[in-house]
């Protein structure tokens, strides 16, 4: 009988132990959350891109909402913190937005969850969302088009190319959908570039250029773009190499550039970062086993 009792005891011991690592891993998960955030200011330039901010429960609601997320990117970001750049009321529909970057227009405001425009300041967010907020520039018509690259991150060598969609919401009576962005031009580093895209959104680029976060973006001359945001880093080529030769006279100057390049290849990139957790269960498996042995070495010694 108190072999049975014992090994018994063992098992409710692993399982309260087993449940205890769950609620507590559940408790951690909400208590906050790495948010990655791009914010346009009233300018329309983007004053924080990809910005990773860790996000709490400012308001002591018990969830993790895009307000608080706002609030604790400001306070991270913005100069004087959230007190001098952010505000947020409760309206007729909920939570909204009073100054965003410093900036107080009424109302102007506009933010998405990766790539999904909000209902409101009450939507959540969790580890590992992209958030896009931004201040409307066109105050008259309210025409800033909120739109975002098919990816987010990408690596790639100096040379390389880069296939891009552009995209932007499109309302219908079956609710939000996605569609193209036509003839806006490519921006690398805030420069404007040849590439511009076709009917379906989609262009290829050259990437001549080497360093981290390199900033592709884009800009139109029919539509007032929110900037979209994509951070390559292109390693250096050492097989893309340039050699200038200049000879001097008293009357002429002669400038020789030579340019010499090898393969061309597709870019690697990425949609998101990857999330990741911890589910404690390495944990649970040691507390476990080492219930099981305490169990066996009573038994045993019961024998003897």
């Amino acid at each position: 009988m108190k072999k049975v009792i014992a090994i018994t005891s063992a098992f409710i011991l692993s399982c309260s132990a087993m449940c205890i690592s769950a609620v507590s891993a559940e408790s951690e998960s909400n208590d906050s959350a790495s948010v990655y955030f791009t914010i346009a200011d009233k300018d329309g330039k983007l004053v924080a891109i990809q910005e990773k901010v860790e996000v709490t429960d400012i308001n002591n609601d018990g969830e993790l909402t895009l307000d608080d997320a706002f609030y604790c990117a400001h306070e991270a970001l913005y100069e004087g913190g959230a007190e001098a750049g952010y505000k947020s009321s409760i309206g007729s529909y909920g939570p909204m937005i009073d100054k965003l970057w410093g900036a107080e227009n009424g109302g102007g405001y506009g933010f998405a969850v990766n790539n999904i425009m909000s209902n409101g300041l009450g939507d959540p967010v969790a580890d590992g969302d992209y958030v896009d907020g931004f201040v409307y520039t066109d105050l008259l018509k309210w025409s800033d088009l909120y739109c975002w690259f098919n990816i987010r991150n990408g690596e790639a060598k100096q040379g390389d190319e880069l296939e891009l969609t552009l995209k932007k919401p499109v309302y219908g009576n079956d609710g939000v959908g996605e569609g193209p962005v036509e003839g806006a031009t490519i921006t690398v580093n805030g420069e404007k570039t040849e590439y511009v895209t076709d009917a379906e959104g989609k262009v290829t680029i050259k990437l001549d250029e080497a360093g981290e976060d390199i900033l592709i973006s884009a800009t139109s001359d029919t539509e007032t773009l929110v900037p979209p945001a994509l951070l390559m880093n292109v390693e250096a080529d050492e097989d893309v190499t340039t050699t200038t030769t200049t000879t001097t006279t008293t009357s002429t100057t002669t400038t020789t550039t030579t340019t010499t390049s090898t393969k061309t290849k597709k870019a690697t990139t990425t949609a998101n970062s990857p999330k990741t957790g911890d589910s404690g269960l390495g944990s649970v498996a040691v507390i476990f086993g080492a219930s099981v042995a305490a169990a066996f070495a009573f038994r045993r010694k019961e024998n003897d």
